[in-house]
């Protein structure tokens, strides 16, 4: 396991600076499990939300749901105030494929339907299989397909890239 050259702490620093003109829509910031909670948490306070973090499991929208079966830490989502009409920052912590995103939108439409949302993920890799682009995006990493980038946390927040199968 090696680490990639990003600083996690400046690299949020510089996305709380990215996302501060979407403040003055009064947004609502929800993390997706795991890693985008812990990144959504630390943007939550750098930026001084003041509503709560809203989180989201994601499992059972999952378009693969049924050939990995369910994962064993599977948690309720919690959105602590109504989403009808209003702007919402989605955090993740890696945007490879899109499908996890995919599903985040789903879970978050089937709560009301939103304004607008606005995407930022802590890295954006090569791979997109769905057409899903970030709006703030701390850093941008070239892996190979057996390579996956994996964030430990939640106390010190840290990236680490692994070798896996493809």
């Amino acid at each position: 396991m090696t680490r990639p050259a990003i600083d996690v702490d400046t690299t949020l620093a510089q996305m709380a600076e990215g996302l501060r003109p979407h403040l003055e829509r009064t947004p609502l910031m929800i993390g997706i499990r795991t890693g985008g909670v812990w990144v959504a948490d630390r943007l939550h306070r750098l930026l001084g939300l003041a509503e709560p973090l809203g989180t989201l499991d994601i499992s059972f929208y999952r378009d693969d749901f049924t050939r990995i079966g369910m994962n064993p830490q599977v948690r309720a989502s919690n959105l602590p105030v109504d989403i009808e009409d209003r702007h919402i920052i989605l955090v993740d912590d890696v945007l490879h494929t899109g499908r996890t995103i995919r599903a985040a939108l789903n879970e978050i439409f089937d709560y009301g339907r939103p304004a607008s949302v606005t995407l930022a993920v802590l890295i954006e890799r090569d791979g997109r299989e769905l057409p899903i682009e970030a709006q703030v995006v701390g850093g941008h990493l070239k892996l190979t397909r057996r390579q996956h980038v994996k964030l430990t946390g939640p106390e010190k927040l840290e990236l680490k890239i692994q070798e896996g199968n493809s």
